[in-house]
């Protein structure tokens, strides 16, 4: 994953790194997730970049999406649900659909979701 491009989300890098990881093996669970806008679309650009790796079945690319997603059980539900799903499509996996402003501190709150 490119770490040189994006936003920062006001966190140093190992941080945001982790956020980033962690909302990626959540929106893999559930397929779906809420979060603010900026935190959304640098989900979706890193959950497209992990999904682009697994399509490719090498032992390299299978390394380094273990390195990315630390938890057994969705990265089989990647191999075995998701890679199947997508492999025709070029990218885009994820969607975006903005929900509104977030009641105590007026955030903007998006919905990401995996494309069906």
């Amino acid at each position: 994953m490119n770490t040189h491009a994006g936003r920062k989300l006001s966190r140093p890098t190992g941080a945001r790194m982790s956020l980033l990881r962690g909302l990626t093996v959540s929106l893999f669970r559930h397929e779906q997730l809420r979060t603010t806008v900026a935190k959304a679309k640098e989900l979706s650009r890193y959950a497209d970049g992990v999904l682009a790796l697994a399509k490719t079945k090498t032992l390299e690319n299978r390394r380094r999406v273990a390195a990315e997603i630390n938890d057994k059980e969705v990265r089989k539900k990647i191999y075995d649900v998701l890679v199947p799903r997508y492999q025709t499509r070029s990218g885009g996996c994820t969607r975006l659909n903005r929900l509104g402003a977030r009641a105590g501190d007026n955030a903007e709150i998006a919905l990401v979701r995996l494309v069906q």
